[in-house]
């Protein structure tokens, strides 16, 4: 805990530093990092000129699929016609609204009732997954009034008894929600962005596990499934969990996809639609050139950020994982979260898996959890995600976890340093607590090696990849 005897660890003379930025939620921090601490970054990506154009674009020239228009054609009254559209939730910030510029989902929805289709046939259906429900004040600034006034919204619920049956995917029985499903026309929108299970979000993932019951989410992810090597960022050839995903949503029919890409500053970079595997491949492709960073060393210091998706403890798991090719074996992580949740920590399953984690040490949590007496606990992937991480590091003090909008009690029982540790835990700035941690951390680096340790800020947190050798 913090004291006076202990305060020249986390002060320093910053003469000849420089400023740097990260994203905290819907703000920005600016601490400073000495002048050698390199600046790891995506590949600058220019934003769509005319968004509005390239959607309607993408939407009139889709990837090897037919247009709308004749998707709506082919049924024989569409004033009759359903039409299901799947979202993401709050933890991808997809451009929807649409009173912005950049908003994809609303010339989607006009096209739709140019052709015919009736507001009233029209469901929107959030893919949560195993996530919490969204809230009204989310769905209304991430819609829009007018998407929210016309159209009816519903959240996944992946424990629902109303969901349909899919039939059997690799021995697992696979649901579905209803609502979805049952629509004439099924239509996926998403983001597509590295991800540290399925390789990259969006596309699939919007049906698996987006809409899918518990049980299959429990398989998708698995502790085999999360302890394969293909089960990364970047990488979909041999990824398990990329293959299963696209077994069910090819089984659910998808008829149409709408999936962007984003640049650092959150701007669309692109717009894909069309067919199901073909569109999203070519998002794919414009996200790994977007997102890669090459790298060729390790660093004793990485100074990381959650972005606007860690909205919780659980979801920030992306941005420490992200870190591995980087960090060297004993290093030190500084990761700096908003987790705004109601949950900022996450669900009681979480909760218990993280300690699990705590008290088996790096490690020793997936072998636990690999062993034929182990009864599966959901969200024991982000424990097993976490668990590689601080394997790469070699011990929990290793991460430097910043927050001020998790209880200083209930951050100390995590696995990892509590910010609050280096700052106290009264009138807490979180600016404060992560410059401290910078301070703390170049202590405590110079004490074990000779001369400078080197030190790197990965700019954009969970939305880059550092990618050795490219």
């Amino acid at each position: 805990m913090f004291s006076k005897k202990n305060s020249s660890c986390f002060e320093m003379d910053t003469l000849g530093w420089k400023d740097v930025r990260l994203e905290h939620g819907k703000d920005f921090l600016v601490v400073r990092v000495p002048s050698y601490c390199d600046i790891l970054k995506m590949r600058g990506a220019a934003a769509l000129a005319n968004p509005q154009q390239e959607i309607e674009n993408a939407l009139s020239k889709p990837i090897e699929s037919r247009p709308v228009e004749n998707i709506i054609a082919s049924h024989k009254s569409p004033s009759e016609t359903s039409v299901a559209i799947a979202v993401s939730d709050d933890t991808r910030p997809v451009p929807y609204n649409g009173e912005r510029e950049d908003g994809i989902l609303l010339p989607l929805l006009r096209r739709l009732e140019r052709l015919g289709v009736k507001s009233k046939n029209i469901k929107i259906v959030v893919a949560t997954g195993t996530h919490l429900s969204t809230s009204q004040e989310w769905k209304k600034e991430a819609f829009g009034e007018f998407i929210n006034t016309r159209y009816k919204i519903l959240d996944h619920d992946s424990s629902s008894s109303e969901l349909s049956c899919l039939g059997s995917i690799d021995g697992v029985e696979v649901k579905i929600n209803r609502e979805f499903l049952k629509a004439d026309i099924h239509i996926i929108t998403g983001l597509v962005e590295p991800h540290f299970m399925a390789g990259f979000s969006g596309g699939r993932k919007a049906i698996c596990p987006g809409l899918v019951n518990s049980e299959t989410t429990h398989f998708f992810h698995s502790a085999e499934f999360m302890d394969n090597p293909n089960a990364t960022n970047l990488v979909l050839k041999g990824n398990p969990c990329h293959d299963f995903a696209s077994k069910v949503a090819h089984r659910a029919r998808v008829d149409f996809s709408v999936n962007v890409t984003l640049n650092g500053e959150g701007k669309l970079t692109g717009v894909f639609a069309g067919h199901l595997d073909r569109a999203y491949y070519e998002a794919v492709a414009k996200a790994k050139i977007q997102s890669a960073i090459p790298v060729k060393r390790e660093y004793d210091i990485v100074l990381t950020q959650g972005g606007s998706v860690a909205t919780n403890h659980y979801q920030a798991a992306k941005a420490a994982y992200g870190v591995i090719p980087v960090i060297k074996r004993g290093g030190i992580v500084i990761l700096v979260a908003h987790n705004s949740s109601e949950e900022p920590v996450g669900k009681d399953d979480y909760i218990k898996v993280m300690e699990t984690l705590a008290q088996t040490g790096p490690g020793g949590f997936t072998r636990v959890i690999k062993n034929s007496g182990w009864r599966f606990i959901p969200d024991q992937w982000q424990a097993q995600k976490w668990d590689q991480f601080f394997s790469k590091i070699g011990d929990f003090d290793g991460l430097i976890y910043c927050t001020t909008n998790i209880p200083p009690g209930d951050l100390k029982e995590l696995p990892g340093k509590s910010g609050y540790e280096l700052v106290g835990e009264k009138s807490v700035k979180i600016d404060e607590m992560l410059q401290k941690a910078i301070f703390y951390a170049i202590r405590k680096m110079e004490r074990r090696t000779t001369g400078k340790p080197s030190i790197a800020l990965m700019r954009e947190g969970p939305y880059a990849v550092p990618a050795k050798g490219d």
